[in-house]
């Protein structure tokens, strides 16, 4: 059996052993110091400064928005104005028609023929809310009755052309006269009957004699079943 002889170990070393190392100054092994962080806006309070050709472009900007908003106002205001000139110019009662005009009545001013009633008239004295037995608007004369006995017609609406007027053809005519009915006002008594609308206007040959109205009727295809006024 062998014996171990310790003694033969050498001893660790304390420290390690720097014999034969090359030896570096310890400025070249140094560590530069950091240089600090740039500040952003929001660090410290500091504030990067403003960039001018940004704050022109928002400059440029704004100004845009400004123009855009005013053009849009006047636009807004400029329609206002024609919309008011345009109703101001279709309003009242008068109504035109080409280089013509013309007065369209609807409320009749009672009496509306002279009494005594009944009585046979042409079509030219006629008067707005007269009332008729046996109507044809064709008719050369008719007989005007009270409203308050029985009747089969009623002139509701009539358009006066003005004196100087031109002809202004047959299918004009009749789109006036259709125009008139739909102005016409009727009372609720006109809710108790069946009534249509007939419309009379104007030939060529009587508009040479000095005819300027346009008539519009209600009349009951029943006949003379109509007690009273069909107007307000």
């Amino acid at each position: 059996m062998h014996s171990v002889n310790h003694q033969d170990v050498p001893p660790k070393p304390s420290s390690p052993p720097t014999a034969g190392l090359p030896r570096v100054p310890a400025a070249e092994y140094s560590v530069p110091p950091a240089e600090p962080p740039a500040r952003t806006e929001g660090q410290g309070g500091a504030t990067a400064a403003p960039d001018p050709d940004e704050a022109r472009k928002q400059g440029h900007r704004r100004t845009l928005w400004k123009a855009f908003f005013a053009v849009v106002l006047l636009a807004v205001i400029g329609s206002l104005v024609w919309l008011g000139l345009w109703l101001n110019s279709n309003g009242g009662p008068e109504t035109s028609d080409g280089a013509a005009r013309g007065v369209l009545e609807t409320t009749a001013t009672p009496p509306a023929t002279p009494l005594p009633l009944p009585r046979d008239a042409e079509p030219a004295s006629y008067a707005l809310g007269d009332c008729f037995t046996d109507f044809h608007p064709e008719a050369l004369k008719s007989t005007v009755v009270p409203c308050d006995t029985n009747h089969s017609a009623q002139l509701v609406a009539v358009f006066r052309y003005p004196a100087e007027a031109d002809y202004p053809g047959a299918d004009a005519l009749k789109a006036k006269a259709l125009e008139a009915c739909q102005a016409s006002k009727l009372g609720p008594a006109a809710d108790q009957f069946t009534l249509n609308y007939e419309r009379s206007f104007p030939s060529s040959t009587s508009w040479d004699s000095g005819d300027r109205r346009v008539d519009c009727y209600v009349t009951s295809p029943a006949g003379n079943n109509v007690n009273a006024s069909v107007l307000p």
